[in-house]
């Protein structure tokens, strides 16, 4: 019977003895390949790969939740505030500037919120007010809808270009100084809106612009017939209108009034004129009183009491009203008006009507001369 004696268990071979002591067979075995060592090595890479991987995954999940949860969470503001962006700026800036301000937490978290929206060729120049708690998502979409403070400047009409370009000077919000010059009749009385930051000429020339506009689609719309040779004709018209009344229901029938002279060839006979002609860009800074000899002055171009058709330029800068009224004029037959003393007027179709109202509101003048003299004397005596 042959047994098996193991020589060397670790080697992993073994010898065949018949009893005698003398092996036959194989003595040796081979050793064998070290494949799966190989192959072992190579998982446990591909292993700590995949788990470097799912790790990294888990952590760039859980940074963008956070970014997330941080980007519409409630901002740092404990009161609504004012920032300035200012033009030309790059993401980063203004993330920089809304920190610095107080506004946001984290810079580069706004930065991956705005780059992760999409939302950086959007932001807006401009002041912008952040309520209390604004998180950063109400802030970018703030800055990209451009939802901005807007200031306002209101320009009554029937100013002169010198008296309007003082409000522009004076005005706190506006930059630069007033570097244009233009011309009487060239700027358009209107509420305008601005930034912070926007510049006087700006504002100016947006004055300009609004002007010819308005001027354009009046002259385009204006009724046939009309005895008015180009649109400098119908601006120098409408700013008489302008400064004749202050009743916006009254202008289409004051228009039609001076049509009607214009086209019987009788001189126009308005005092603003006059006083625009004596005192140019300061004629309406207070009230004045026509004299006879200003009425009866032909050294004055402006004074259509002595002067044919029109003046030469505009006497005030006019609103739209006085531009449409002019370009669509009421059809009447009066040729006459004066003032009524309820800030309107009374219009007649005859010399002789007119007249009687002239003398009428002589009157009237004459009585409000006394109650002030009365209120006066009233005044020191009780001094």
């Amino acid at each position: 019977m042959s047994q098996r004696d193991y020589d060397d268990p670790e080697q992993g071979y073994y010898r065949e003895s018949n009893g005698s002591g003398h092996g036959h067979g194989a003595d040796r075995g081979e050793r064998p390949p070290r494949r799966r060592r190989r192959r072992s090595t190579f998982v446990s890479v591909l292993s700590g790969l995949f788990t470097l991987l799912v790790v990294l995954a888990i952590a760039f999940g859980a940074l963008l939740g956070y970014g997330q949860i941080s980007f519409t969470a409630e901002g740092p503001l404990t009161e609504e505030r004012a920032v300035m962006i200012p033009r030309g700026q790059g993401v980063r800036t203004i993330a920089e500037t809304l920190h610095r301000e107080g506004v946001i937490a984290s810079p580069w978290i706004f930065i991956g919120g705005v780059l992760a929206y999409k939302a950086q060729g959007k932001l807006q120049a401009g002041e912008f007010i952040f309520p209390a708690r604004a998180s950063m998502s109400d802030v970018m979409d703030r800055l990209a809808e451009g939802r901005a403070i807007l200031h306002r400047l209101t320009v009554p009409e029937g100013l002169t270009t010198q008296q309007i370009l003082r409000l522009v000077e004076e005005h706190p919000i506006l930059a630069g100084e007033v570097t244009l010059t233009p011309v009487e009749g060239e700027l358009m009385p209107e509420t305008y809106k601005f930034s912070r930051g926007t510049t006087r000429d700006q504002v100016v020339r947006q004055m300009v612009q609004a002007k010819e506009n308005a001027l354009e689609e009046a002259w385009a719309n204006r009724a046939p017939g009309l005895p008015l040779e180009n649109p400098r004709e119908l601006l120098i018209l409408a700013s008489i209108v302008e400064k004749e009344t202050g009743k916006a229901e009254e202008r289409p029938k004051v228009a039609g009034v001076f049509i009607n002279r214009l086209n019987r060839g009788m001189k126009l006979q308005s005092d603003p004129t006059i006083l625009y002609g004596l005192y140019g860009g300061d004629a309406w800074v207070r009230p004045r009183i026509i004299l006879r000899s200003e009425l009866d002055a032909p050294d004055n171009p402006y004074n259509t009491y002595q002067i044919d058709r029109l003046p030469p330029g505009p006497i005030a800068n006019v609103g739209r009203a006085a531009l449409e009224a002019v370009a669509q004029p009421e059809e009447t037959d009066a040729l006459f008006f004066v003032a009524d003393g309820t800030g309107g007027h009374a219009f007649a179709t005859t010399l002789e009507d007119h007249n009687r109202n002239v003398a009428e509101w002589r009157k009237i003048e004459r009585q409000r001369e006394a109650a002030t003299a009365a209120g006066d004397e009233s005044s020191q005596t009780s001094q």
